[in-house]
């Protein structure tokens, strides 16, 4: 009877290991399957963050584009007045050289301050010292609010920066957004866009060209003429290619 006794306690003993043993081991399972989905969801969400390119909170912006006589002297003199530049709030972004004209050189400065940028372009200060560094005939200034932009480094920097007049800003991006795959199937990829600072009909666009003969063909396809038809562009745009050659 003892013999029993002692076999059926341990029996039990043996049971209750062995039911504890299981439960313990599926809650293991399932607390490491829950922390590895939740690493997963969690490296998921940091890449995607870290894969953002687009900027979409509006930035100041003013673009000068001239010829000078010389592009080494003048990048010297414009490098040596960027104190003057800082202390109004302007910084260097990115350099363009013409691709036609290799010294037609285009300037392109984010404003933290529009009143003063405005201000410091009026400075007769900041004409001589153009023209000390040999700038030829009147400069093209735009002051514009960069509204969306891609931030991502590509291979190409040729880049085409077209300004334009719109009948309404609203339309005209619902239109140019929905010709994104459009011009990417032409060699065109969008970098930035915007308006002027006080009239949103007036757009400025830069966008990558990747393929040179596909994009050329496209800017006098009639494709391209009915989608700016289509979203309310007014006449012809101007057109200015040039390549990037300093990224401040």
């Amino acid at each position: 009877m003892k013999q029993f006794r002692f076999a059926g306690l341990l029996f039990s003993v043996a049971l209750v290991f062995f039911l504890t043993s299981c439960g313990g081991g599926n809650n293991e399972t399932t607390t490491t399957a829950d922390s590895t989905a939740a690493a997963d969801s969690a490296a998921k969400a940091a890449a995607a963050k870290a894969a953002s390119t687009i900027v979409t909170a509006p930035e100041n912006m003013v673009v000068v584009v001239h010829k000078v006589a010389n592009y080494a002297k003048w990048l010297t003199s414009y490098e040596a007045h960027d104190s003057a530049r800082l202390a109004n709030g302007m910084h260097n972004y990115v350099l363009g050289r013409g691709l036609k004209d290799s010294n037609v050189v285009m300037v392109a400065l984010k404003i933290d301050d529009t009143a003063k940028a405005k201000a410091f372009m009026k400075d007769p200060g900041l004409k001589k010292a153009m023209q000390k560094g040999g700038v030829m005939g009147a400069p093209m200034v735009s002051m514009f609010t960069a509204t969306w932009q891609d931030t991502v480094n590509i291979d190409s920097k040729l880049r085409s920066r077209t300004s334009f007049t719109v009948k309404d800003w609203d339309a005209w991006v619902k239109g140019f957004e929905d010709g994104k795959q459009e011009r990417l199937d032409n060699g065109i990829t969008d970098r930035v866009f915007g308006h002027d600072w006080n009239d949103n009909k007036k757009v400025s666009l830069v966008t990558a060209i990747t393929d040179t003969a596909k994009a050329f063909a496209y800017y006098k396809s009639d494709a391209l003429k009915k989608r700016r038809e289509a979203s309310g562009v007014v006449g012809e745009p101007e057109r200015f290619l040039f390549r990037i050659v300093k990224r401040y």
